[in-house]
């Protein structure tokens, strides 16, 4: 029995009811027939090309006979779900039991990830802003906006990420060299990379945007380098700071809860780890032009990012999917294309060397869940209902499924004048 399947029939053995006010969308939907017709048919037509196998409570399938295999549990509920909101409704149903995997999810969401382009066919692309809903208003990444954003996902509880990352605390992909490493190992490595590529040594001033639990600035500073942090978590300020100060690193550290918009100085080195994913398309012009700003003469900009490809980014860069509601609001995933773009037409930054380690991503996100499926009991310890963790075990095999059929892509990228 696969790690899945035991997290589910736990899950099915001890359900109790979900806390509606918490969770209103995971109520039992009134049914609307046609709607639930039209999803049916729509599925079938994804499973036939897709590959996967939908499994029905009647024994009835359709799909391929081979193909990784859905159990539909509550089909009114299921197919009503996402004749009404479509893909939010397809993972609203599964954080509500409607449907499991019969083996890993992941396996199950990679030939949909892989298909995602082609499950509407260009021609109709034109259609989605009449049938996907925009960004709320207040998930802009305006000053109060932002905060509101990061405190959502980022200030959920320390101890919740602590049991499921590396002694390094970080939430961001690291860079596999052979199989067999740790994933401290290669976070370490990623670390060390990006610090390298910015030239941070003896003496650098350093700025970094987005310090997550702290341990890049560790680093830069065990190596002599002085650091400016910032971050809109209180809960990843307070946790960096106590990392830090046991380090002994606190005089060679300020960690900072600000914008980076309200950043002042210049420094030799600005690095940003997965922070550009969480900015908005409107700001990033300005974002760009803080790292402009921040660079002293000869200084260099290191980043990390998530990319997608840049006609899937225009396609759906007006839409508000799940991923938006319930993990990262107020979130898009650039493509290089518009990184380039934005930096010509509003910098004189130009990229200057690039990895991609994509793969890398879908090995950490696969041992990030791994972890979290594990820790089950201590995530309800925490105060963490099962609707939660189906939420975050579908988020995790979301986003690892996206990386390993290649629709998604990570890489640092190295910027100067």
């Amino acid at each position: 029995m696969t790690l899945t399947e035991q997290m589910t029939a736990v899950d099915h053995r001890h359900a109790r009811v979900p806390d509606y006010e918490r969770w209103p969308a995971i109520r039992t939907p009134a049914h609307a027939p046609r709607r639930a017709t039209v999803a049916r048919a729509v599925l079938q037509r994804v499973a036939h090309q897709t590959g996967i196998r939908v499994e029905l409570p009647d024994a009835s399938w359709f799909g391929h006979p081979d193909g990784p295999r859905m159990r539909v549990h509550r089909p009114d509920d299921f197919f009503t779900r996402i004749g009404r909101d479509g893909k939010i409704g397809f993972g609203e149903a599964y954080m509500a039991g409607d449907w499991d995997a019969a083996g890993d999810l992941a396996d199950l969401l990679e030939p949909m990830a892989r298909n995602l382009r082609t499950l509407i066919p260009a021609r109709l692309q034109w259609l989605r802003r009449f049938y996907e809903p925009a960004p709320p208003a207040e998930e802009d990444n305006d000053a109060s906006g932002a905060r509101r954003n990061i405190a959502r996902h980022y200030d959920l509880s320390n101890e919740l990420f602590a049991l499921f990352l590396d002694p390094t605390m970080t939430y961001s992909s690291a860079l596999f060299a052979q199989p067999g490493e740790s994933l401290e190992q290669a976070q370490i490595r990623k670390l060390e990379r990006i610090l390298d590529s910015a030239h941070v040594s003896d003496g650098t001033r350093v700025l970094e945007i987005g310090t997550g639990w702290g341990e890049l600035a560790i680093r830069a500073a065990r190596r002599g380098a002085t650091v400016t942090t910032l971050t809109l978590s209180h809960e990843q300020a307070a946790m960096a700071r106590r990392r830090i100060a046991g380090e002994g690193l606190s005089g060679s550290v300020d960690v900072l809860e600000q914008d980076y918009r309200l950043s002042s100085g210049r420094f030799d080195a600005v690095v940003s780890v997965e922070m550009i994913e969480a900015v908005g398309e409107r700001w990033w012009p300005g974002y760009f032009q803080t790292l402009e700003a921040r660079l002293a003469p000869g200084g260099r900009a290191a980043l990390q990012s998530i990319l997608m490809p840049h006609d899937a980014m225009i396609a759906t860069r007006r839409s508000w999917t799940w991923i938006h509601k319930y993990i990262f609001p107020g979130g898009i995933i650039p493509s290089l294309d518009a990184i380039e773009q934005t930096l010509v037409e509003h910098t004189s930054l130009r990229i200057v060397e690039r990895s991609h380690f994509g793969t890398s991503y879908a090995e950490t996100l696969r041992r990030w869940r791994d972890g979290f499926d594990r820790q089950a009991d201590a995530v309800d310890a925490l105060g963490f209902d099962e609707v939660f963790r189906r939420m975050w075990d579908f988020y995790l095999a979301y986003s690892e499924a996206g990386f390993r059929s290649g629709y998604l892509d990570v890489a640092q990228l190295v910027l100067s004048r």
